[in-house]
């Protein structure tokens, strides 16, 4: 089972990227799909999620309005649109994926499998 992330890379701040994040090994049509990012020097951090069955998002506080979480299930993917970014938004971006959305889930701490991260730099 592999998670395969992409779509990082340098931008200036205000810009956007898309990041995707390949499932390959297993269905994950049923599975919470979700974005963490860890910055050089802070703790890891989430950013997005996406239920399997409902759809249901979440979002951390500081990308509401800009970031979009989304899946396409008939190629067992999931999607981070980012739109107006900034500097602080600097990180390697790693996409997730659990069996179940939970209390914990914001954490980081259940999720099954875990992508290889893609660095995103946004210049100011």
């Amino acid at each position: 089972v592999q998670l395969q992330a992409s779509g990082g890379g340098l931008v200036q701040a205000g810009g956007s990227l898309r990041l995707s994040c390949a499932a390959s090994g297993r269905t994950f049509t049923n599975y919470v799909m979700a974005w963490f990012r860890q910055a050089a020097g802070k703790e890891r951090e989430f950013v997005a999620a996406i239920r399997g069955s409902v759809w249901s998002t979440y979002y951390a506080d500081f990308v509401k309005g800009r970031f979009t979480i989304s899946r396409d299930n008939a190629k067992n993917a999931v999607y981070l649109q980012m739109n107006s970014l900034k500097p602080e938004d600097t990180a390697v971006y790693y996409c997730a994926a659990d069996r179940y959305w939970r209390g914990s889930s914001y954490y980081g701490t259940e999720y099954d499998y875990w992508g290889q991260g893609t660095l995103v730099t946004v210049s100011s």
